[in-house]
């Protein structure tokens, strides 16, 4: 197993639950998609950028979370475009030894990203 690692965990705190079924995508310093998913039932992002695997220089990482389409997709009454349609992160990775987690909490009129403990 690699050190270090992406973690991304996204719950709707404005019912609850875990955001199953919610579209990331997760892209490198360079800009190249490193990953792109599903969020899982238990919230989690599970891919092997979780464990290290692919992420090979320090810098500016993202992740885009694909809000809008998944509210809809919950039946969530919101508007086309969405208020927040997709949420993009830009975050500094400056060691690959170290774990960096990504906890998304959202509402479809509001979210917090910070990185949490791993």
């Amino acid at each position: 197993m690699n050190p270090g690692g992406i973690s991304i965990h996204v719950f709707d705190v404005s019912r609850g639950i875990a955001a199953a079924g919610l579209r990331v995508e997760l892209c490198g310093p360079d800009g190249k998609l490193l990953a792109s998913g599903a969020i899982g039932a238990s919230g989690a992002f599970d891919h092997p950028t979780v464990r290290g695997e692919g992420l090979v220089a320090t810098g500016i990482y993202e992740a885009i979370f694909h809000v809008g389409d998944w509210y809809r997709a919950q039946g969530v009454p919101v508007p086309t475009p969405a208020f927040l349609e997709s949420v993009p992160y830009r975050f500094g990775v400056a060691d690959l030894a170290q774990h960096y987690h990504l906890p998304l909490k959202m509402t479809p009129w509001g979210f917090s990203l910070f990185r949490g403990g791993a």
